[in-house]
């Protein structure tokens, strides 16, 4: 992203922003609600163009490129999406109906290449048993590891992660979390982009970090850098500390 802003009639949701993702990175982009992460998010998608500036996703600018085309390179996962699935899906057809880009299986044709790689995703994110059960009937831990599974389906250049752990208690968030580790471990898996309120939910080997506040950026870099008690405190507008413990983030109030 290269100067860009969005704009809404009189509101401006992003600000000038310069920001750079390479294929190798693991980045969180971090700020309070209205911070302007979501739209980030989506420009990144495809899914939404700038006011102002130049995109580019996967070496092609937006506007110039066919976008329905480029969705296809990217994983992605959200509140929105979760709520637009069939409740009556099974999570296999969930998972595996990415390959077509589409929600709700009607007539498309899959082979035994695509089930096995449907059911290895379900089983790596710990879901495997419930390949067969309906969308509606699980719960909110399971449906957010059912969506990155599909978001994870046809092998993404890039991954983008909007709140993932949103909604789920402790336990919950502590598996995701820990099956988002190993994921950032592996040096196969694609550029990874996690947007959160929370440093808590900040996996270990995420190596950058955005920090967003009324649409601007308030600092950017590697995540050491950039996650002091500073940064954070002029993010979120209250003094705050931080500490890191074997990889993992805690804040407070001061």
């Amino acid at each position: 992203m290269d100067r860009v802003s969005v704009r809404r009639g009189k509101t401006t949701l992003v600000h000038d922003v310069d920001w750079a993702v390479e294929l190798d990175e693991r980045w969180v982009v971090l700020g309070p609600n209205g911070a302007g992460k979501t739209t980030l998010l989506r420009m990144a998608a495809a899914e939404l163009h700038p006011t102002a500036g130049s995109v580019h996703v996967l070496g092609e600018r937006l506007g110039r490129v066919n976008v329905f085309e480029l969705r296809t390179r990217i994983g992605l996962t959200s509140a929105n999406l979760g709520m637009r699935v069939p409740n009556d899906e099974t999570v296999r057809d969930v998972v595996v109906s990415a390959g077509y880009g589409v929600l709700g299986r009607w007539r498309e044709r899959y082979d035994s290449t695509d089930t096995d790689r449907a059911d290895h995703l379900l089983d790596a994110l710990g879901v495997s048993g419930l390949a067969a059960r309906e969308y509606g009937t699980l719960s909110e831990g399971e449906r957010k590891r059912t969506l990155i599974a599909r978001a994870l389906m046809t092998d993404p250049e890039l991954l983008l992660l909007d709140e993932p752990a949103a909604g789920l208690d402790l336990g919950g968030r502590e598996d995701l979390v820990g099956r988002l580790t190993a994921l950032a471990a592996d040096p196969d898996a694609p550029a990874s982009v996690l947007v959160t309120h929370h440093v808590e939910e900040i996996p270990v080997g995420y190596s950058h970090g955005l920090l967003l506040r009324e649409g601007r950026v308030v600092a950017a870099g590697l995540l050491e850098d950039v996650l002091t008690e500073g940064n954070l405190s002029a993010t979120f507008g209250i003094p705050l500390g931080v500490q890191r413990r074997r990889g993992r983030y805690t804040a407070w109030l001061k």
